[in-house]
């Protein structure tokens, strides 16, 4: 079982999330809003899937607070991390899908193996926390000017992801 937790503010984050599920498929993955899900939830699963937008100027949801901080005191060691994150490149171009970077820093930091790393042709952005070694360390999505291309990123995004989780 895949956990895919996810923080919505607006609601574009929880429809993300549920593509991802319909692709995995339902009897493989539960859903989890962070902004009502305990931490230690975290510990019924070794596959976890996080999903944020980044807010502002390259921060996260404010419903995204407690349960980072709670990431804490939790041990991710042995666990398979994947990301990914939604950003606008044009408004913010020096802080696109920052929020996957910051998710990254701190699920690395307890001990995760983060799978899913995405490349950085395609967009158009100046900088990001979010890019280590030349790509992005999960996905990113941009709904306000490449929705055009969501489904398909979305769909090979997970096709790698459940092969670097070791599923079929």
């Amino acid at each position: 079982m895949i956990g895919i937790f996810y923080g919505s503010t607006m609601g574009a984050t929880e429809s993300i999330a549920e593509k991802i599920r319909e692709i995995i498929g339902r009897g493989k993955t539960k859903l989890y809003d962070v902004a009502s899900t305990p931490v230690d939830t975290l510990n019924d699963y070794n596959l976890i899937i996080f999903g944020t937008a980044t807010w502002g100027e390259g921060g996260l949801p404010d419903d995204w607070n407690a349960f980072i901080s709670g990431l804490d005191q939790v041990d991710l060691s042995g666990k398979k991390v994947a990301l990914f994150g939604l950003g606008d490149q044009d408004l913010f171009p020096d802080t696109f899908v920052d929020s996957i970077g910051i998710l990254y820093e701190k699920v690395s930091g307890r001990g995760a193996t983060v799978v899913g790393s995405w490349p950085v042709r395609g967009y158009r952005f100046d900088e990001s926390r979010a890019v280590k070694n030349g790509a992005f360390v999960g996905l990113a999505i941009d709904q306000e000017n490449q929705s055009d291309v969501t489904d398909e990123r979305i769909r090979k995004w997970v096709d790698q992801v459940i092969a670097e989780f070791g599923r079929k």
